[in-house]
């Protein structure tokens, strides 16, 4: 009998366990570790804080992932010896064939000087329906979506905040005034400045500014101060934290201080045999200098890769599936539409673009988030 270990319940550890039950041995345990009691999706924040649905809608237990055959333990991964695939969780030691990291990236918010005490972090699903109160109390003024590091998970979901939030504020008679800023040049780097034009449009004709190339250093009441000295005032601050790699992962060598964790880009292995990881932990480069975006769907189609891989090796098989670095994600675009974000991220160089707003492609979101909870949970 053999184990395989996935350390996190996100996107891609939940598809690596259900890929892998589905494709080992019936004696062969899979056991899927994670701190939290349930799962939901990261597009259902936006939904929660603006009360379009609520968090509760989209959520799973883990447990029920039991009934699939997958040993689910609820814990804090403690530390990881990846040379022997040996980790201690909650004080107990588990050893495995074969170990999946999938831990996702750790916010920091206590990284910016007064983020807690005078923002509201639009990227914590346990704080969304208090992040709910502060927009449904909000009668007018200056409201601030701010991104306060890079990477962070869905690069598009600051821009799709401020389209909604607009389109909410106007519903409500608000008069509002909508900015987005952050650290990036552009909105959204991976597409490029061409790529970037129809978003941009889109923004603009919300009369939402994207103040770009703004390195966020301190939060005051009513004001984030910038690293060139300028100053931008808020009546209300919706920020995306800074995102470091868990500690745990640095501690054990994993991943490099300040960094995250290296993969074979293909394999998702790391430097140590039978030894995976996948999803926001790692840092995957493309030929053009960036990085591969940390969404759901690339944790996702990771995963499933490491699965076949992991079960072809242990039924004394040469591994053949490989990530492609192919995917797509939903940016809702206001007025009821959605774009869909698709690349072929490991061409030369990186392709990706931006689709035209649709109403059925904000259809077909809500039907990625349902087919997937169906799939891994059940009706």
């Amino acid at each position: 009998m053999a184990r395989v270990l996935v350390l996190g319940g996100g996107f891609g550890g939940i598809a690596a366990a259900t890929a892998l039950r589905a494709r080992l041995n019936p004696d062969d345990e899979v056991v899927l570790v994670d701190r939290a009691d349930d799962f939901a999706m990261g597009l259902r924040k936006t939904w929660a804080i603006l009360g379009i649905s609520p968090i509760a809608y989209g959520t799973r237990s883990l447990a029920g992932l039991s009934h699939r055959g997958i040993r689910v333990i609820r814990g804090t991964v403690d530390s990881i010896d990846a040379a022997r695939r040996s980790v201690v969780i909650d004080g107990d030691r588990f050893e495995a064939d074969a170990l999946v990291i999938a831990l996702g990236a750790a916010q920091a918010t206590d990284a910016i000087p007064g983020l807690d005490e005078h923002g509201h972090n639009a990227w914590d699903r346990y704080h969304v329906e208090q992040t709910h109160g502060f927009v449904d109390e909000f009668r007018g003024g200056r409201v601030a979506v701010g991104i306060f590091g890079m990477p962070y998970p869905c690069p598009p979901a600051p821009y799709e905040l401020a389209l909604l939030l607009a389109d909410r504020l106007d519903a409500r008679g608000i008069e509002a005034e909508v900015t987005v800023f952050g650290p990036a040049p552009i909105s959204l780097p991976i597409l490029g400045a061409a790529g970037c034009a129809l978003l941009d449009q889109r923004l603009a004709e919300r009369g939402i500014a994207y103040l770009g190339g703004r390195v966020a250093t301190a939060v005051s009441a009513g004001a984030v101060q910038f690293a060139d000295g300028d100053r931008l005032a808020f009546d209300l601050l919706l920020a995306v934290p800074p995102y470091r790699c868990p500690s745990v992962l640095v501690e054990s060598g994993l991943a490099p201080a300040g960094g995250w964790v290296q993969v074979d880009r293909l394999t998702l292995e790391t430097a140590h045999a039978d030894v995976y990881a996948i999803g926001d932990a790692t840092g995957i480069g493309l030929s053009n200098g960036m990085s591969l975006p940390k969404a759901g769907i690339f944790a996702e189609k990771e995963g499933e890769v490491v699965a076949a891989r992991i079960a072809a090796r242990l039924r004394g098989e040469t591994p053949t599936a490989t990530y492609t670095g192919e995917g797509a994600c939903f940016v809702e675009m206001g007025g009821g539409e959605a774009s869909i974000i698709s690349g072929e991220f490991f061409a030369e160089p990186p392709a990706a673009n931006l689709s035209p707003p649709s109403v059925n492609q904000r259809a077909d979101k809500e039907r990625f988030e349902m087919e997937r909870l169906e799939r891994w949970f059940g009706g």
